[in-house]
């Protein structure tokens, strides 16, 4: 799926040379990189990080578009198991208790069909012995596509538009918010300060891809 080629006998969903050649980021195993910096002054993240580096034209981007619009459902968990298996092995993830995927309003769920970081979300949650939870934050306002808006458009159009349905399941619990690509991190950031509204939760943050 990154690469259009025919996989061989074992492989699923991604052949070997694809996984030693897909560009991942290694930003799990530190504290000062790009997509953590990207929070620092906005939201309260207290560790961010994505498996791979995102560019047009790429496997990376195949991955993303087979898993968000071909209705791939198994390569989102394939991913969420791989990655979560480093994530466990990080100091900085590996407390975390709740995994919650970015939610999508209901109307755009419905159209969709699915939502794809949730199964990102269920690879973690198995690979990390971590309790998923789609309950507990919805989007209880629908927005314009982020795709084609800058950065402060983004961060206006997600303002207040998430809400918490079980704070006290989350208080004291470390979170991990999960996405499938960040851009701006503007999505991640509104999920984020609505969670802060938590009694003291830990917020960290993971993606598929980091577009730089």
């Amino acid at each position: 799926m990154a690469c259009s080629g025919a996989l061989l006998a074992g492989e699923q969903h991604i052949c070997i040379n694809c996984l030693i050649t897909l560009p991942k980021t290694h930003f799990h195993v530190d504290d000062d990189n790009p997509v953590a910096r990207s929070f620092w002054g906005r939201a309260p993240v207290k560790s961010a990080a994505a498996y791979y580096y995102f560019k047009k034209g790429t496997g990376v981007q195949n991955l993303l578009h087979s898993l968000k619009y071909k209705g791939q459902k198994d390569l989102g968990v394939a991913l969420g198991h791989a990655y979560g298996a480093e994530l466990k092995q990080s100091a900085n993830f590996s407390s975390v208790n709740v995994i919650i995927p970015v939610p999508l309003h209901k109307n755009k769920l419905r159209k969709r069909g699915y939502n794809q970081s949730e199964y990102f979300a269920v690879g973690l949650a198995q690979s990390m012995g971590a309790v998923l939870d789609t309950a507990s934050l919805i989007k209880s306002v629908h927005t314009q596509s982020q795709t084609k808006k800058s950065r402060i458009e983004r961060v206006k159009n997600v303002e207040d538009v998430f809400t918490i349905t079980n704070a006290q399941q989350l208080a004291g619990k470390h979170v991990l918010l999960v996405d499938d690509v960040i851009t701006t991190g503007a999505t991640i950031e509104a999920c984020a300060l609505k969670l802060a509204e938590v009694d003291a939760i830990t917020i960290s943050v993971v993606s598929i891809a980091y577009a730089s």
